[in-house]
């Protein structure tokens, strides 16, 4: 079992998000809580660098998540449009 952390940034976007990709933030939360960082799974799934990863949470909205190895803190630091993602 991996510790979620939701950076104060994302959870201020979090707000302005549609419900449905909202809904869909949470579900990527929950597989990050149950099976780690890498999430193979989900649309456009990436690693950004060593421990930055990321994936499409829609067609218009991306998340992106760190997570330092040795420890089970994996946090998202990043939840909003694909054009101003960091990556």
């Amino acid at each position: 079992m991996y510790l979620v952390l939701i950076s104060k940034r994302v959870q201020k976007q979090i707000e302005k998000i549609p419900e449905p990709v909202r809904k869909r933030l949470v579900a990527l939360v929950e597989q990050l809580q149950e099976r780690g960082p890498i999430q193979p799974g989900w649309p456009n799934y990436g690693n950004l660098s060593l421990n930055r990863y990321h994936c499409h949470l829609s067609h218009n909205w991306a998340a992106c998540w760190y997570f330092e190895k040795g420890t089970v803190e994996i946090e998202v630091y990043y939840v909003g449009s694909r054009q101003n993602a960091p990556y």
